[in-house]
């Protein structure tokens, strides 16, 4: 079954500073090669990495850059047939910058225009498989049918009658009683620790069953950086320790434990082989520089995990 992810792809330019300057301050950055990435396009290329079919969908413009961006894609595996083209909105950029071995991500603002998904990409997202996306992403969904409209919350909740279950990535975002609608029945809501808190209020993974089942959430996953990642689903409570590793950049981390979990799970792994696999691709993904340094196959993922065990 086809995966498909829609979110961004973008020009990741790196920067590395010996601080954050403070307001109305002043400091020095050195500037280091520019990647591709974007964080949905990210966990695109690892799911297509170790071997899973994969479709992305973004808005971009139709300049050289978003050719670049798409070619890329493509010859990571990623089929692009269901790309959307606006070419009055912005260049798709991120500004990245690494600081006492943390990032601090600042996005050019592309706006929030529609995206009119095509008759054949409504057909292609009917089918059976997952969805991997943002909040950001879906509220701005809207295809045509013979019916009329369909558009956010309604779309989404289309799909998953044709059987296309949703992974959310919310990231440090959160959510709020405003996001249910597109979040009730999905498979997987993925945050990290600062989104957690944010959509909560707290740090208690146990506290949130009710949520999870008033919702018909399948599972919420937390990760935890170094410490790894839990996950619940409203009984059972699953823990995956993080592996002690010497980090060179952890951008992209978070996109490398989401692509693989979805490549799991379409696989029919269980949650807890889904959940230990992940974090040992995201915790090798660290150790490379760049925003796709999670790209690899699943022996090599499997082989630096046995690895690390065996030290």
């Amino acid at each position: 079954m086809t995966a498909f992810f829609i979110g961004d792809v973008a020009l990741d330019e790196y920067y590395t500073a010996d601080r954050w300057p403070g307001r109305a301050d002043k400091g020095m950055v050195q500037e280091l090669p520019a990647e591709i990435g974007g964080s949905i396009a990210n966990a695109a290329v690892v799911h297509a990495a170790l071997g899973g079919e994969t479709q992305f969908i973004s808005l971009l413009n139709d300049s050289p850059l978003s050719g670049r961006l798409t070619d890329d894609l493509r010859q990571n595996g990623v089929g692009i047939e269901h790309m959307l083209v606006d070419p009055a909105i912005a260049e798709s950029r991120n500004l990245i910058f690494l600081i006492d071995g943390e990032h601090v991500v600042l996005t050019v603002e592309m706006g929030e225009q529609p995206m009119w998904l095509a008759p054949a990409t409504l057909a292609a997202l009917r089918r059976p498989g997952l969805l991997y996306t943002t909040l950001y992403r879906v509220r701005r969904l809207h295809s045509r049918t013979g019916n009329g409209v369909l558009k956010q919350a309604d779309l989404l909740s289309d799909l998953r009658r044709h059987g296309r279950r949703a992974i959310f990535d919310l990231d440090v975002g959160g959510c709020t009683p405003e996001d249910m609608p597109y979040l009730t029945d999905a498979a997987v809501v993925i945050f990290n620790q600062v989104g957690f808190r944010a959509a909560f209020g707290h740090d208690d993974m146990a506290r949130i069953g009710g949520w999870i089942r008033d919702h018909e959430i399948g599972w919420v996953v937390r990760t935890m950086a170094a410490d790894g990642a839990e996950a619940f689903d409203g009984e059972t409570r699953l823990q995956a320790a993080g592996y002690p590793v010497n980090v060179v950049d952890v951008t992209g981390a978070g996109d490398t434990f989401g692509g693989a979990l979805t490549w799991c799970l379409g696989e029919g792994r269980s949650f807890t082989e889904a959940l230990d696999f992940s974090i040992a691709a995201a915790s090798r993904s660290v150790t490379i520089h760049g925003p796709r340094g999670g790209k690899a196959t699943s022996g090599e993922v499997l082989a630096w995990r046995k690895k690390e065990h065996d030290r």
